[in-house]
């Protein structure tokens, strides 16, 4: 019966051990798992979606360079386009959050929390007016009817493009220039009108929103040189005034012969305006993307520009905080040279992870000395039997007796050393153990020499030898 009670006791200490190396188990592949979600999510990379349009437009086609070339890269921040009908769609999804970037002019109704990521050109106000064409067989050229902008009052000008802003842009230039508003006649045509606007006699300027080499201007300016003689470009003489009281604007120069060197046009360089084409982003986008969003657009200028050449305008946004729309923390961190090194960024995360493990350890710990307590107990009863085992050898009467108890001092080594095994007890206890058992085995065998003397010889002294 004592037999069966060790081999069930045996038994259930096993499963105990299995059941514990399975926690153990589970516990690291937890860890395992927590360690590497961190690591994936730090590094898996970020897709940014990017309001961009019309279709078919050069903003459309450059962003969809950009995307391509840092998919190809495996760049940390990759770019998902949403190809809207203009600007004004753009910002609404940017404003409702249904893009995470978008491209914008700078002078447009931009939300609050929009700061710049990247200046991808600089669009100038072109203003002209026609020259007359020569009477036939004449060779001379025609006076324009207008050679400045002071003399637009009372006449019509033909704006390049169906966006607000281009007519609100020129009626800051004419009421800065001292001209009212209201006296000039502001006619706008599609870009895909601009021979019906050459045509237009009632037109008597021109004014075109656009990169430096816009082949629009270029196109528009050489219909209205055909249909109605050679340009008289107007410079816009405040141009430094109206930056200075609008920062949304910024004070250009157009340089000679830019649209045409033959005939130079324009002749000289001219005064004008300029505003900003550029990547927005949400205040509260991930500073840490856009930083890599700005390094990877910024390293890749060059070879974008190889593939379209419009890129080669694309510049940095200012970092000043009094700017009129200031860059974005994460793109000023890379601009300024202040962006945080890994460590920086992931210190409370390591951090954490290390906590999150020691944790785990001290739970380990704790789990161990709990699933071991009864073999601790155990060890200790056994230790204090082997010891009274030790006193009882020396009262036994019969070899069988003697018999018994080493198969019983067997059974707590077996138990001993599976305590061992099973690490819930040291070197140094197992010593005690070994111990005991040495002292228990001299005393049988002094008891057992007891035994077998013939009667009366017990009480003779005994000399042991070693």
């Amino acid at each position: 019966m004592s037999d069966s009670n060790d081999n069930n006791a045996r038994s259930r200490r096993r499963r105990q051990r299995r059941s514990y190396a399975l926690l153990i188990l589970a516990a690291g592949m937890l860890a395992f798992g927590v360690a590497a979600g961190t690591l994936y999510y730090a590094l898996r990379p970020t897709t940014l979606r990017i309001a961009v349009g019309p279709a078919g437009s050069e903003d459309q086609k450059l962003i969809q360079l950009m995307a391509q070339t840092f998919a190809r890269e495996n760049s940390a921040v990759r770019l998902s386009l949403v190809t809207t009908e203009g600007a004004a769609e753009s910002i609404a999804l940017f404003t409702a959050g249904k893009a995470d970037l978008a491209v914008a002019r700078g002078d447009l109704n931009l939300p609050e929390n929009a700061e710049s990521v990247a200046i991808l050109r600089k669009n100038v106000v072109v203003l002209w007016a026609p020259s007359g064409l020569p009477a036939k067989g004449s060779k001379k050229q025609p006076s324009p009817k207008i050679k400045s902008l002071d003399e637009l009052a009372g006449h019509r000008v033909g704006v390049i493009g169906r966006t607000q802003a281009n007519v609100t842009l020129l009626r800051v230039i004419l009421k800065e220039s001292g001209i009212n508003p209201d006296k000039v006649t502001i006619t706008q045509f599609g870009t895909n009108q601009l021979g019906e606007m050459a045509r237009d006699p009632s037109i008597d300027a021109f004014m075109a929103v656009g990169p430096l080499k816009s082949k629009i201007t270029v196109d528009a300016i050489a219909a209205t040189a055909t249909a109605r003689g050679e340009p008289k470009f107007l410079p816009v003489d405040v141009a430094d005034a109206i930056a200075k009281k609008n920062p949304i604007y910024e004070s250009e120069e157009i340089p000679a012969s830019i649209f045409g060197s033959s005939p130079q046009r324009p002749e000289d360089k001219i005064d004008t305006v300029a505003i900003n084409h550029l990547i927005i982003a949400p205040k509260s986008l991930s500073d840490t993307a856009v930083a890599a969003l700005a390094r990877q657009l910024f390293t890749n200028r060059q070879q974008l520009a190889r593939e379209l050449p419009t890129a080669s305008q694309i510049e940095k946004p200012d970092t000043d905080k009094d700017a009129a729309l200031p860059a974005h923390a994460g793109a000023a961190a890379y601009i300024d040279g202040n962006e945080r090194t890994f460590l920086e960024k992931y210190t409370d995360f390591i951090w954490f992870a290390v906590l999150i493990v020691s944790g785990l350890g001290s739970a380990g710990a704790w789990l161990k000395h709990y699933w071991n307590k009864d073999e601790r107990e155990q060890y200790i009863a056994h230790r204090d039997h082997l010891l009274e085992l030790i006193a009882r050898v020396r009262k036994a009467e019969t070899p069988e007796e003697l018999a018994e108890m080493q198969g019983a001092a067997d059974v707590m080594l077996r138990e001993a050393l599976d305590c061992y095994d099973d690490g819930t007890i040291e070197e140094g206890d197992l010593s005690v153990i070994g111990l005991a058992l040495e002292q228990f085995h001299h005393a049988v065998a002094d008891r057992r020499v007891v035994l077998a003397a013939p009667a009366g010889a017990a009480d003779a002294p005994r000399i042991r030898v070693g």
